[in-house]
Protein backbone atom coordinates (compact mmCIF):
# COMPACT_ATOMS: atom_id res chain seq x y z
CA UNK A 1 0.00 0.00 0.00
CA UNK A 2 1.03 3.77 -0.86
CA UNK A 3 0.69 6.42 1.62
CA UNK A 4 -2.29 7.44 -0.30
CA UNK A 5 -3.88 4.36 0.35
CA UNK A 6 -2.99 4.09 3.89
CA UNK A 7 -4.02 7.91 4.49
CA UNK A 8 -7.50 6.70 2.99
CA UNK A 9 -7.50 4.02 5.47
CA UNK A 10 -6.40 5.90 8.68
CA UNK A 11 -9.57 8.25 7.82
CA UNK A 12 -12.10 5.62 6.84
CA UNK A 13 -11.52 3.35 10.23
CA UNK A 14 -11.58 6.61 12.03
CA UNK A 15 -14.96 7.30 10.22
CA UNK A 16 -15.79 3.84 11.45
CA UNK A 17 -14.92 4.06 15.14
CA UNK A 18 -17.03 7.58 15.46
CA UNK A 19 -19.96 7.26 13.03
CA UNK A 20 -22.96 6.88 14.35
CA UNK A 21 -24.18 3.32 14.40
CA UNK A 22 -26.36 3.83 11.12
CA UNK A 23 -23.73 5.16 8.99
CA UNK A 24 -20.74 2.76 10.00
CA UNK A 25 -21.95 0.78 6.86
CA UNK A 26 -20.70 3.98 5.04
CA UNK A 27 -16.88 2.63 5.86
CA UNK A 28 -17.21 -0.79 4.28
CA UNK A 29 -18.62 0.74 1.00
CA UNK A 30 -16.21 3.03 0.36
CA UNK A 31 -13.52 0.57 0.93
CA UNK A 32 -15.16 -1.53 -1.25
CA UNK A 33 -15.60 0.76 -3.98
CA UNK A 34 -12.11 2.92 -4.14
CA UNK A 35 -9.41 0.17 -3.00
CA UNK A 36 -8.41 -2.47 -4.80
CA UNK A 37 -8.46 -5.70 -3.12
CA UNK A 38 -4.80 -6.11 -4.61
CA UNK A 39 -3.64 -3.55 -2.38
CA UNK A 40 -2.46 -5.75 1.33
CA UNK A 41 -0.86 -5.45 4.32
CA UNK A 42 0.71 -8.55 5.04
CA UNK A 43 1.64 -10.28 8.62
CA UNK A 44 3.10 -13.44 7.98
CA UNK A 45 1.31 -15.84 5.97
CA UNK A 46 -1.96 -13.15 6.68
CA UNK A 47 -2.45 -10.56 4.02
CA UNK A 48 -5.11 -7.76 5.49
CA UNK A 49 -7.04 -5.70 2.15
CA UNK A 50 -8.16 -2.66 3.01
CA UNK A 51 -11.51 -4.45 3.66
CA UNK A 52 -10.07 -6.67 6.27
CA UNK A 53 -8.22 -3.80 8.29
CA UNK A 54 -12.08 -2.51 8.42
CA UNK A 55 -13.59 -5.95 9.85
CA UNK A 56 -10.90 -5.63 12.38
CA UNK A 57 -11.80 -2.09 13.47
CA UNK A 58 -15.46 -2.78 13.49
CA UNK A 59 -14.93 -5.82 15.76
CA UNK A 60 -12.94 -3.57 17.95
CA UNK A 61 -15.94 -1.00 18.04
CA UNK A 62 -18.97 -3.19 18.54
CA UNK A 63 -16.59 -4.77 21.41
CA UNK A 64 -15.97 -1.08 22.88
CA UNK A 65 -19.09 0.38 22.45
CA UNK A 66 -21.22 -2.63 23.52
CA UNK A 67 -22.97 -3.37 20.15
CA UNK A 68 -25.06 -6.33 19.53
CA UNK A 69 -27.28 -8.21 16.95
CA UNK A 70 -31.02 -6.86 17.29
CA UNK A 71 -33.11 -9.67 18.54
CA UNK A 72 -30.68 -11.91 18.62
CA UNK A 73 -29.69 -14.73 15.97
CA UNK A 74 -32.30 -15.77 13.68
CA UNK A 75 -31.91 -18.79 11.01
CA UNK A 76 -29.45 -17.21 8.55
CA UNK A 77 -27.36 -16.38 11.12
CA UNK A 78 -27.12 -19.70 12.16
CA UNK A 79 -26.36 -20.76 8.62
CA UNK A 80 -23.06 -18.38 8.21
CA UNK A 81 -22.09 -20.06 11.26
CA UNK A 82 -22.38 -23.32 9.81
CA UNK A 83 -21.01 -23.04 6.45
CA UNK A 84 -17.90 -20.76 8.54
CA UNK A 85 -17.04 -24.45 10.50
CA UNK A 86 -17.16 -26.26 7.97
CA UNK A 87 -14.81 -24.20 5.41
CA UNK A 88 -12.20 -24.67 8.47
CA UNK A 89 -12.55 -28.39 9.08
CA UNK A 90 -12.60 -29.09 5.34
CA UNK A 91 -9.32 -27.86 5.83
CA UNK A 92 -8.05 -31.09 7.07
CA UNK A 93 -8.93 -33.26 3.94
CA UNK A 94 -6.88 -31.36 1.81
CA UNK A 95 -3.03 -32.14 0.65
CA UNK A 96 -1.50 -28.43 2.77
CA UNK A 97 -4.07 -28.53 5.60
CA UNK A 98 -2.00 -26.01 7.54
CA UNK A 99 -1.54 -23.75 3.95
CA UNK A 100 -5.26 -24.39 3.07
CA UNK A 101 -6.17 -23.62 6.82
CA UNK A 102 -4.31 -19.68 6.30
CA UNK A 103 -6.54 -19.65 3.18
CA UNK A 104 -9.73 -20.58 4.93
CA UNK A 105 -9.54 -18.33 7.65
CA UNK A 106 -9.25 -15.18 5.45
CA UNK A 107 -12.73 -16.70 3.71
CA UNK A 108 -14.63 -16.95 6.88
CA UNK A 109 -13.29 -14.10 8.27
CA UNK A 110 -14.52 -11.78 5.52
CA UNK A 111 -17.78 -13.70 5.08
CA UNK A 112 -18.75 -13.19 8.45
CA UNK A 113 -17.20 -10.04 9.35
CA UNK A 114 -19.08 -8.41 6.51
CA UNK A 115 -22.17 -10.22 7.51
CA UNK A 116 -22.15 -9.53 11.33
CA UNK A 117 -21.02 -6.46 11.15
CA UNK A 118 -23.26 -5.19 9.48
CA UNK A 119 -26.28 -6.95 10.35
CA UNK A 120 -25.48 -5.25 13.69
CA UNK A 121 -24.84 -1.80 12.20
CA UNK A 122 -28.47 -2.11 10.25
CA UNK A 123 -31.39 -2.57 12.86
CA UNK A 124 -34.27 -1.54 10.53
CA UNK A 125 -35.90 -0.82 7.61
CA UNK A 126 -35.35 2.44 8.29
CA UNK A 127 -31.53 1.34 8.60
CA UNK A 128 -31.80 -0.80 5.54
CA UNK A 129 -33.40 2.43 3.53
CA UNK A 130 -30.42 4.29 4.53
CA UNK A 131 -27.63 2.04 3.79
CA UNK A 132 -28.82 1.80 -0.22
CA UNK A 133 -29.21 5.56 -0.04
CA UNK A 134 -25.56 5.58 0.82
CA UNK A 135 -24.60 3.01 -1.95
CA UNK A 136 -25.98 5.14 -4.40
CA UNK A 137 -23.96 8.18 -3.53
CA UNK A 138 -21.20 5.94 -3.37
CA UNK A 139 -21.53 4.24 -6.92
CA UNK A 140 -21.67 7.63 -8.88
CA UNK A 141 -18.25 8.73 -8.66
CA UNK A 142 -17.22 5.59 -9.73
CA UNK A 143 -19.70 5.14 -12.42
CA UNK A 144 -17.63 8.38 -13.65
CA UNK A 145 -14.39 7.01 -13.30
CA UNK A 146 -15.24 4.04 -15.11
CA UNK A 147 -16.61 5.81 -18.33
CA UNK A 148 -13.85 7.98 -18.36
CA UNK A 149 -11.77 4.58 -18.10
CA UNK A 150 -13.78 3.23 -20.96
CA UNK A 151 -13.40 6.02 -23.49
CA UNK A 152 -9.86 7.03 -22.52
CA UNK A 153 -8.60 3.65 -22.08
CA UNK A 154 -6.65 4.83 -19.14
CA UNK A 155 -7.67 3.56 -15.04
CA UNK A 156 -7.49 6.34 -12.70
CA UNK A 157 -6.89 3.30 -10.09
CA UNK A 158 -3.87 2.60 -10.87
CA UNK A 159 -2.74 5.68 -9.50
CA UNK A 160 -3.15 3.51 -5.81
CA UNK A 161 -1.40 0.26 -7.46
CA UNK A 162 -2.80 -2.93 -7.67
CA UNK A 163 -4.76 -2.60 -10.88
CA UNK A 164 -3.43 -2.09 -14.55
CA UNK A 165 -3.15 1.53 -15.92
CA UNK A 166 -4.82 0.66 -18.97
CA UNK A 167 -7.95 -2.07 -19.30
CA UNK A 168 -8.38 -5.16 -21.18
CA UNK A 169 -9.69 -4.57 -24.81
CA UNK A 170 -11.46 -7.40 -26.45
CA UNK A 171 -12.37 -6.87 -29.94
CA UNK A 172 -11.19 -3.09 -29.74
CA UNK A 173 -13.36 -2.17 -26.87
CA UNK A 174 -12.13 -1.07 -23.95
CA UNK A 175 -13.76 -3.05 -20.64
CA UNK A 176 -13.29 -0.99 -17.47
CA UNK A 177 -12.83 -2.38 -14.33
CA UNK A 178 -11.97 0.47 -11.98
CA UNK A 179 -10.67 -0.84 -9.05
CA UNK A 180 -12.40 -4.35 -8.94
CA UNK A 181 -10.06 -7.00 -10.48
CA UNK A 182 -12.04 -7.69 -13.47
CA UNK A 183 -14.44 -6.14 -15.29
CA UNK A 184 -17.25 -8.58 -15.04
CA UNK A 185 -16.83 -8.11 -11.54
CA UNK A 186 -17.41 -4.31 -11.57
CA UNK A 187 -20.33 -4.61 -14.24
CA UNK A 188 -21.82 -7.18 -11.61
CA UNK A 189 -21.70 -4.57 -8.66
CA UNK A 190 -24.24 -3.03 -10.85
CA UNK A 191 -26.37 -4.94 -11.61
CA UNK A 192 -26.75 -6.10 -8.13
CA UNK A 193 -27.04 -2.88 -6.83
CA UNK A 194 -30.15 -1.85 -9.54
CA UNK A 195 -32.98 -3.46 -7.53
CA UNK A 196 -32.10 -1.10 -4.40
CA UNK A 197 -31.90 1.75 -6.27
CA UNK A 198 -35.00 0.87 -7.77
CA UNK A 199 -36.20 -0.11 -4.36
CA UNK A 200 -35.71 3.49 -3.16
CA UNK A 201 -37.90 5.20 -6.16
CA UNK A 202 -41.14 5.68 -3.95
CA UNK A 203 -39.41 7.82 -1.17
CA UNK A 204 -36.35 8.68 -2.44
CA UNK A 205 -36.60 9.67 -6.23
CA UNK A 206 -33.64 11.87 -6.41
CA UNK A 207 -31.00 9.56 -4.43
CA UNK A 208 -33.08 6.57 -6.50
CA UNK A 209 -32.29 8.21 -9.90
CA UNK A 210 -29.16 9.28 -9.25
CA UNK A 211 -28.20 5.26 -8.01
CA UNK A 212 -30.31 3.90 -11.29
CA UNK A 213 -27.81 5.94 -13.58
CA UNK A 214 -24.76 4.73 -11.93
CA UNK A 215 -25.70 1.53 -12.39
CA UNK A 216 -26.50 0.96 -15.50
CA UNK A 217 -23.03 3.55 -16.44
CA UNK A 218 -21.14 0.70 -14.58
CA UNK A 219 -22.50 -1.85 -16.58
CA UNK A 220 -22.08 -0.13 -19.83
CA UNK A 221 -18.17 0.79 -19.03
CA UNK A 222 -17.88 -2.78 -18.26
CA UNK A 223 -18.47 -3.90 -21.91
CA UNK A 224 -19.38 -7.49 -20.63
CA UNK A 225 -22.40 -10.01 -21.14
CA UNK A 226 -22.25 -11.22 -17.34
CA UNK A 227 -23.80 -7.73 -16.01
CA UNK A 228 -26.42 -7.31 -19.06
CA UNK A 229 -27.58 -10.61 -18.06
CA UNK A 230 -27.60 -10.10 -14.42
CA UNK A 231 -29.19 -6.58 -14.66
CA UNK A 232 -31.77 -8.17 -16.82
CA UNK A 233 -32.78 -11.09 -14.28
CA UNK A 234 -32.77 -8.11 -11.23
CA UNK A 235 -35.44 -6.35 -13.44
CA UNK A 236 -37.69 -9.26 -13.84
CA UNK A 237 -38.04 -9.95 -10.22
CA UNK A 238 -38.95 -6.50 -9.62
CA UNK A 239 -41.52 -7.00 -12.13
CA UNK A 240 -42.33 -9.97 -10.23
CA UNK A 241 -43.24 -7.16 -7.44
CA UNK A 242 -47.39 -7.49 -8.85
CA UNK A 243 -47.44 -11.11 -8.75
CA UNK A 244 -45.65 -11.51 -5.19
CA UNK A 245 -48.50 -13.51 -4.15
CA UNK A 246 -48.41 -15.87 -6.48
CA UNK A 247 -44.50 -17.07 -5.84
CA UNK A 248 -45.03 -20.92 -5.45
CA UNK A 249 -46.85 -20.93 -9.04
CA UNK A 250 -43.83 -19.02 -10.73
CA UNK A 251 -41.10 -21.23 -8.97
CA UNK A 252 -43.00 -24.64 -9.97
CA UNK A 253 -42.93 -22.74 -13.26
CA UNK A 254 -39.82 -22.20 -13.71
CA UNK A 255 -38.75 -26.02 -12.51
CA UNK A 256 -41.14 -27.52 -14.87
CA UNK A 257 -39.82 -25.08 -17.52
CA UNK A 258 -35.81 -25.89 -17.03
CA UNK A 259 -37.52 -30.32 -16.82
CA UNK A 260 -38.64 -29.19 -20.51
CA UNK A 261 -35.59 -27.93 -21.78
CA UNK A 262 -33.11 -30.51 -20.57
CA UNK A 263 -36.10 -33.28 -21.94
CA UNK A 264 -35.83 -31.77 -25.72
CA UNK A 265 -32.31 -30.13 -25.72
CA UNK A 266 -29.72 -32.05 -27.22
CA UNK A 267 -27.13 -30.75 -24.78
CA UNK A 268 -27.96 -30.51 -20.87
CA UNK A 269 -30.30 -27.18 -20.44
CA UNK A 270 -27.45 -25.40 -18.54
CA UNK A 271 -26.06 -25.22 -21.97
CA UNK A 272 -27.99 -22.02 -23.08
CA UNK A 273 -25.68 -19.83 -21.16
CA UNK A 274 -23.82 -20.81 -24.42
CA UNK A 275 -26.33 -18.51 -26.11
CA UNK A 276 -26.16 -15.93 -23.95
CA UNK A 277 -24.36 -13.08 -25.50
CA UNK A 278 -25.03 -9.96 -25.12
CA UNK A 279 -21.81 -7.88 -26.50
CA UNK A 280 -20.59 -10.44 -29.14
CA UNK A 281 -17.64 -12.01 -27.48
CA UNK A 282 -18.86 -14.00 -24.47
CA UNK A 283 -17.23 -17.17 -23.39
CA UNK A 284 -20.72 -18.44 -22.27
CA UNK A 285 -19.57 -22.43 -23.88
CA UNK A 286 -16.49 -22.28 -21.03
CA UNK A 287 -19.19 -21.90 -18.14
CA UNK A 288 -21.44 -24.37 -19.46
CA UNK A 289 -18.53 -27.13 -20.03
CA UNK A 290 -16.82 -26.60 -16.58
CA UNK A 291 -20.48 -27.43 -15.04
CA UNK A 292 -20.01 -30.36 -17.13
CA UNK A 293 -16.52 -30.94 -16.61
CA UNK A 294 -17.60 -30.45 -12.67
CA UNK A 295 -20.32 -33.16 -12.80
CA UNK A 296 -18.05 -35.60 -14.64
CA UNK A 297 -15.47 -35.30 -12.22
CA UNK A 298 -17.63 -35.00 -8.97
CA UNK A 299 -15.86 -38.27 -7.25
CA UNK A 300 -12.50 -36.03 -6.88
CA UNK A 301 -13.93 -33.17 -5.04
CA UNK A 302 -17.75 -34.31 -3.59
CA UNK A 303 -16.50 -34.67 -0.15
CA UNK A 304 -14.05 -31.95 0.99
CA UNK A 305 -13.41 -30.34 -2.23
CA UNK A 306 -10.04 -30.68 -4.07
CA UNK A 307 -6.64 -29.41 -5.02
CA UNK A 308 -6.53 -29.79 -8.63
CA UNK A 309 -8.71 -28.83 -11.17
CA UNK A 310 -6.58 -28.18 -13.91
CA UNK A 311 -7.91 -31.86 -16.09
CA UNK A 312 -11.30 -30.24 -15.78
CA UNK A 313 -10.70 -27.34 -18.89
CA UNK A 314 -6.86 -27.49 -19.44
CA UNK A 315 -7.22 -24.00 -18.86
CA UNK A 316 -4.77 -22.20 -15.70
CA UNK A 317 -5.39 -19.48 -13.84
CA UNK A 318 -2.41 -16.90 -12.73
CA UNK A 319 -0.41 -18.19 -9.82
CA UNK A 320 -1.94 -22.18 -9.96
CA UNK A 321 -0.52 -24.63 -12.58
CA UNK A 322 -2.90 -26.63 -11.05
CA UNK A 323 -6.20 -25.37 -11.28
CA UNK A 324 -8.72 -24.60 -13.85
CA UNK A 325 -10.68 -20.76 -14.08
CA UNK A 326 -13.37 -21.57 -11.73
CA UNK A 327 -16.38 -19.30 -13.26
CA UNK A 328 -18.97 -19.99 -11.01
CA UNK A 329 -19.66 -19.67 -7.36
CA UNK A 330 -21.47 -22.56 -6.68
CA UNK A 331 -18.70 -24.71 -7.70
CA UNK A 332 -16.09 -22.86 -6.41
CA UNK A 333 -17.32 -23.64 -2.79
CA UNK A 334 -17.13 -27.26 -4.01
CA UNK A 335 -13.52 -26.82 -4.86
CA UNK A 336 -13.05 -25.81 -1.62
CA UNK A 337 -15.24 -27.70 0.79
CA UNK A 338 -17.23 -30.25 -1.34
CA UNK A 339 -20.59 -30.59 -1.70
CA UNK A 340 -21.46 -29.84 1.99
CA UNK A 341 -19.77 -26.14 1.53
CA UNK A 342 -21.71 -25.74 -2.25
CA UNK A 343 -25.09 -26.88 -0.22
CA UNK A 344 -24.71 -25.01 2.93
CA UNK A 345 -24.03 -22.15 0.50
CA UNK A 346 -27.14 -22.39 -1.75
CA UNK A 347 -28.79 -23.35 1.79
CA UNK A 348 -27.82 -19.59 2.77
CA UNK A 349 -29.17 -17.86 -0.70
CA UNK A 350 -32.66 -20.03 -0.17
CA UNK A 351 -32.86 -19.00 3.29
CA UNK A 352 -32.64 -14.97 2.53
CA UNK A 353 -35.13 -15.76 -0.26
CA UNK A 354 -37.21 -17.32 2.50
CA UNK A 355 -36.75 -14.77 4.88
CA UNK A 356 -37.28 -12.18 1.69
CA UNK A 357 -41.23 -13.57 2.08
CA UNK A 358 -41.42 -14.36 5.78
CA UNK A 359 -40.73 -10.48 6.44
CA UNK A 360 -43.46 -9.40 3.74
CA UNK A 361 -45.66 -11.68 5.25
CA UNK A 362 -45.54 -9.64 9.04
CA UNK A 363 -45.66 -6.33 7.54
CA UNK A 364 -48.13 -4.41 7.23
CA UNK A 365 -49.82 -3.70 4.24
CA UNK A 366 -50.20 -0.59 4.25
CA UNK A 367 -46.48 -0.06 4.39
CA UNK A 368 -46.07 -0.11 0.59
CA UNK A 369 -42.80 1.69 0.90
CA UNK A 370 -41.26 -1.02 3.21
CA UNK A 371 -42.28 -3.41 1.61
CA UNK A 372 -40.96 -2.34 -1.62
CA UNK A 373 -37.74 -2.09 0.35
CA UNK A 374 -37.91 -5.60 0.72
CA UNK A 375 -38.59 -6.80 -2.16
CA UNK A 376 -36.28 -4.95 -3.53
CA UNK A 377 -33.45 -6.90 -1.88
CA UNK A 378 -34.92 -10.40 -2.93
CA UNK A 379 -34.21 -9.30 -5.99
CA UNK A 380 -30.76 -7.94 -5.64
CA UNK A 381 -29.97 -11.36 -3.96
CA UNK A 382 -31.50 -13.02 -6.98
CA UNK A 383 -29.29 -11.11 -9.47
CA UNK A 384 -26.68 -12.69 -6.86
CA UNK A 385 -27.79 -16.03 -7.45
CA UNK A 386 -27.89 -16.12 -11.14
CA UNK A 387 -24.75 -14.75 -11.59
CA UNK A 388 -23.05 -16.77 -9.21
CA UNK A 389 -23.48 -19.23 -12.29
CA UNK A 390 -21.18 -17.81 -14.70
CA UNK A 391 -18.88 -15.61 -12.11
CA UNK A 392 -17.29 -16.57 -8.92
CA UNK A 393 -16.39 -13.55 -6.52
CA UNK A 394 -12.91 -13.27 -6.09
CA UNK A 395 -11.81 -9.85 -4.77
CA UNK A 396 -14.04 -6.96 -2.77
CA UNK A 397 -17.08 -7.83 -4.96
CA UNK A 398 -18.24 -10.01 -2.03
CA UNK A 399 -19.31 -6.73 0.51
CA UNK A 400 -21.89 -6.39 -2.01
CA UNK A 401 -23.27 -10.14 -1.42
CA UNK A 402 -23.17 -10.36 2.08
CA UNK A 403 -24.24 -6.50 2.62
CA UNK A 404 -27.74 -7.77 0.96
CA UNK A 405 -27.19 -10.83 3.18
CA UNK A 406 -27.02 -8.75 6.10
CA UNK A 407 -29.68 -6.23 4.74
CA UNK A 408 -32.14 -9.36 4.52
CA UNK A 409 -31.48 -10.94 7.95
CA UNK A 410 -31.85 -7.39 9.79
CA UNK A 411 -35.42 -6.73 8.07
CA UNK A 412 -36.52 -10.15 9.07
CA UNK A 413 -35.84 -9.70 12.83
CA UNK A 414 -36.98 -6.23 12.79
CA UNK A 415 -40.85 -7.75 11.99
CA UNK A 416 -39.71 -11.34 13.53
CA UNK A 417 -41.70 -10.60 16.85
CA UNK A 418 -45.09 -8.74 14.89
CA UNK A 419 -48.17 -10.76 15.18
CA UNK A 420 -50.47 -10.10 12.60
CA UNK A 421 -53.90 -8.42 13.43
CA UNK A 422 -56.97 -11.16 14.08
CA UNK A 423 -58.19 -9.79 11.03
CA UNK A 424 -55.45 -10.31 8.85
CA UNK A 425 -55.20 -13.86 9.96
CA UNK A 426 -55.93 -15.20 6.92
CA UNK A 427 -54.07 -13.38 4.79
CA UNK A 428 -50.86 -14.31 6.81
CA UNK A 429 -51.68 -17.65 6.17
CA UNK A 430 -51.96 -17.53 2.83
CA UNK A 431 -48.14 -15.60 2.39
CA UNK A 432 -47.06 -18.30 4.76
CA UNK A 433 -48.10 -20.70 1.86
CA UNK A 434 -46.83 -18.59 -1.00
CA UNK A 435 -43.49 -18.20 0.35
CA UNK A 436 -42.84 -21.49 2.41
Amino acid sequence: MNGYVIIFLLVNTAALLLLPRRWAPLTFIIGACYVPASLVIELGSFHFTAVRILIGVGLMRIVIRGEKLKNGINGLDKLMLVWAAWAVISCLFHQEPSADLVYKLGLVYDACGIYFLLRIFCQSIDDVVDLCSVTAIMLLPLAVEMLCEKLAFYNAFSLLGGVNSIPYIRDGKARANGPFAHAILAGTIGAVCLPLMVGLWREHRKKAALGIVACLAIIYASTSSGPILSALFAISALWMWKYRSRMRFVRWLAVFAYIGLDLIMKDPAYFLIERMDMTGSSTGWYRARLIQSAIEHLSEWWFAGTDVTIHWMLQTVPGSANNTDITNHYLQMGVWGGLPLMLLFIAIVAKGFSLVGKTLQKMPEKSTHSRFVVWSLGASLFAHATTFISVSYFDQSIVFLYLTLAAIGSAGTTFGNIHAPEVNKQRSKAYSKQFS
